[in-house]
């Protein structure tokens, strides 16, 4: 996995685990909505639109298998740890 320069999401409890297992750092910039200017050119970790991944350098997720009562909801560290897979990289090209 990249260097995370960009990291698109409105889970702190995300943001605290990727910190814990030590996949980003401190100054790792934190977007709740990503735009073109935020992702383009950029190593970013979350969850993005194709119009949007396509953009990145490389786009990585953190794959989380929730229980239909969590979706849409806050989650916390443990919530992410819980359910959280192997990080997935791609590389996204429009054609």
């Amino acid at each position: 996995m990249k260097k995370i320069e960009v990291i698109v999401t409105r889970h702190a409890g995300l943001v605290e685990y990727l910190k814990q297992e030590g996949l980003i750092s401190d100054e790792v910039k934190v977007v709740s909505h990503a735009n073109m200017e935020t992702v383009s050119g950029k190593h970013v970790l979350g969850v993005l639109p194709h119009s949007l991944s396509c953009l990145t350098a490389s786009f990585t997720e953190i794959p989380l298998s929730l229980p239909p009562e969590l979706r849409g909801k806050e989650l916390t560290t443990e919530d992410v740890r819980q359910y959280a897979g192997a990080p997935v990289t791609y590389k996204v090209r429009k054609l």
